[in-house]
């Protein structure tokens, strides 16, 4: 994520306030490809509503490909934050865990409501490239991190919590795409610790 540098003398509060090119651009893709799909959102219209030229946008991010990994970047920071907000106010790990748990609830009701972007994106890059690399990637680092604090937390199989937590998110997220978020994140939150119980 790009940070607005010191403005130049005379530079006005308005100036100051509006966020870089690179900001505008990513902001905008992340709208148009989570809201409408990757492949049916041209650069033209990224760059008409990020309000910068053509030569900006491939100064910044080389070509499409590039603001699709960044994009997608943004958004394994997005869940990485739940953790760290979640780390942020316990240290306990079964305390630590039941708040990720509330935090990919809230996740899916407030923010991802048309389906998960990773699952989103893979369906639009099935070949093997950078976009499923990063994809893949993401979803290695879930998966350990969820495992981690299963077994911190003195769950049995952790790796087997990982994992069934992992599916119900998948299943979550597409669920509340397809019908309502409100209508499956209370299914998602108690059979999420309906698992962590089960190996206490």
């Amino acid at each position: 994520m790009s940070t607005i540098g010191t403005p130049a003398t005379g530079t006005t509060t308005s100036d100051t306030a509006r966020p870089s090119a690179r900001q505008r651009l990513l902001d905008a893709a992340t709208r148009l490809f989570y809201g409408e799909g990757i492949h049916s959102v041209g650069v033209d219209r990224i760059i008409d509503e990020a309000g910068v030229t053509r030569a900006t946008m491939y100064k910044q991010f080389a070509g499409k490909e590039g603001l699709v990994l960044a994009y997608l970047h943004g958004e394994d920071e997005v869940i990485r934050t739940v953790f760290a907000v979640a780390g942020e106010a316990t240290s306990d790990p079964s305390r630590l865990l039941d708040l990720v748990v509330e935090g990919i609830a809230a996740d899916i009701r407030d923010r991802h409501t048309r389906g998960c972007p990773f699952i989103n994106a893979a369906a639009e890059y099935p070949d093997d490239g950078p976009v499923r690399a990063l994809i893949a990637e993401h979803r290695t680092w879930f998966r350990q991190t969820l495992a981690d604090l299963a077994a911190a937390a003195g769950l049995r199989d952790p790796d087997e919590v990982a994992g069934a937590l992992v599916l119900l998110r998948d299943a979550a997220m597409v669920g509340g795409y397809l019908d309502r978020p409100e209508t499956v994140v209370g299914t998602f939150r108690s059979t999420a610790h309906t698992v962590i119980d089960t190996h206490r």
